[in-house]
């Protein structure tokens, strides 16, 4: 059994999807967020989308990084995670602007107090204001906070987004074949509205990179960011303190930053871009997906049927999944089937289009190149190659 699973997570969320296998999945079956038909107003021509995600246990490492070093910044940065994980899934159905985001943050006002939520609420409009700079529009419904500190130890952070979309503008992924090549846009580095680098492991996995990381000093001195349940060879089981400091080379610039700070960098949104590139290039993106839960593998949830993934020129894997895993021990299969790895959004497209796609993401300060493409096969497929070693899914 996986370290993940030991800790009561499961990447690929079996269960969820065994509970929901019978839910009507939408109008198109293999769109990245369910799509229906236009309930608000009734017009054919057009489809709805609402979509729930969060933050997730990133929460626990800014309330451990909060209480140690008093830092109250890092609350806005969660606050950036809830929202960007609701609002680049509606990117890979084709929705760049005009959405709707309520948020849901759930407290134990014993040790979450207001000035906490204050730093997250302001974070929220926020972020809302740079999209805005960038022509995308995002609107803040408001929300509810609750205090139930006999349901959560610390506090949960997420939101629902909803948008009203024409339907001849949706990506459905009904269109990616064999031929097509894969362009992947990386969630390191930093972006033209990042204010700065940005480790690129977003809000998934982070239950495995907090107790593979961090050392036994938070399980002994925060008792409340743990399942209780949990084992000790499994908890808090890494060489690192939130404050030590790290070397990050990045073109061609090294600069130190702390554990805490790489862990806790906010989920880059892909929405200027991928705005950017729908305008441009609708008829020729294919499909879309965004490797959140699952990492690499999420994909396969996604394409069609009778075709093979092969990712042949990934990213070599930014710093934090480099220490992830050496405090880990995990494999590269397990590696690659929970973490982005460092690019975070494909594309599927033509050879051609695939030029102009780098070029635009080049120009926001997003490194992107061609990954890998899509062959025919007698099933559905996953084959990544990486340090010479090939790992099929």
């Amino acid at each position: 059994m996986s370290l993940y699973a030991k800790r009561g997570v499961s990447a690929q969320k079996e269960e969820v999807h065994a509970a929901t296998k019978n839910i009507d999945k939408g109008l198109f079956p293999k769109a990245f967020c369910k799509i229906y038909e236009d309930v608000l107003g009734g017009d054919d021509a057009w489809v709805n989308v609402m979509h729930a995600d969060g933050a997730g246990t990133k929460s626990i490492l800014a309330y451990l990084f909060w209480r140690q070093t008093g830092d109250l910044s890092v609350w806005k940065g969660i606050a950036q995670d809830a929202i960007v994980m609701n609002t680049d899934d509606l990117l890979c159905v084709g929705i760049y602007d005009k959405m709707l985001f309520s948020s849901s943050i759930d407290r134990n006002k014993n040790l979450i107090p207001g000035d906490v939520l204050q730093a997250i609420i302001e974070g929220t409009q926020e972020f809302f204001d740079t999209m805005r700079s960038h022509d995308v529009n995002i609107t803040f419904m408001g929300g509810e906070t609750a205090d139930v500190g006999d349901v959560v130890r610390t506090i949960a952070v997420n939101g629902t987004m909803a948008a009203r979309w024409p339907k001849n503008k949706v990506i459905t992924n009904e269109k990616i074949k064999p031929g097509n090549v894969i362009v992947g846009f990386s969630s390191y580095g930093k972006a033209v509205y990042e204010s700065e680098y940005n480790s690129g492991l977003a809000s998934n996995g982070l239950t495995s990179a907090r107790h593979d990381v961090l050392n036994k000093k938070y399980k002994t001195g925060y008792p409340e960011s743990m399942d209780n349940l949990l084992q000790d060879d499994v908890a808090y089981i890494g060489p690192y303190d939130m404050t030590d400091e790290v070397a990050i080379n990045y073109r061609n610039q090294t600069f130190n930053t702390l554990v805490g700070k790489l862990l806790l960098s906010p989920t880059r949104t892909f929405a200027p871009l991928v705005k950017q590139i729908l305008i441009q290039h609708f008829d020729s993106v294919n499909g879309m997906i965004h490797c959140s839960g699952g990492g690499q593998t999420k994909c396969m949830k996604y394409v069609p049927e009778n075709v093979r993934i092969v990712k042949d020129n990934l990213f070599a894997a930014p710093e934090i999944f480099k220490i992830i895993q050496q405090s880990s021990g995990a494999d590269d299969r397990e590696m690659y089937q929970v973490f982005n790895m460092g690019c975070r959004l494909e594309i599927y497209t033509d050879e051609k289009t695939a030029d102009q796609l780098i070029n635009i993401s080049n120009n926001f300060g997003i490194e992107a190149q061609v990954i890998g493409r899509v062959e025919e096969a007698p099933k559905k497929e996953l084959k990544i190659i990486t340090n010479q070693k090939e790992i099929v899914y």
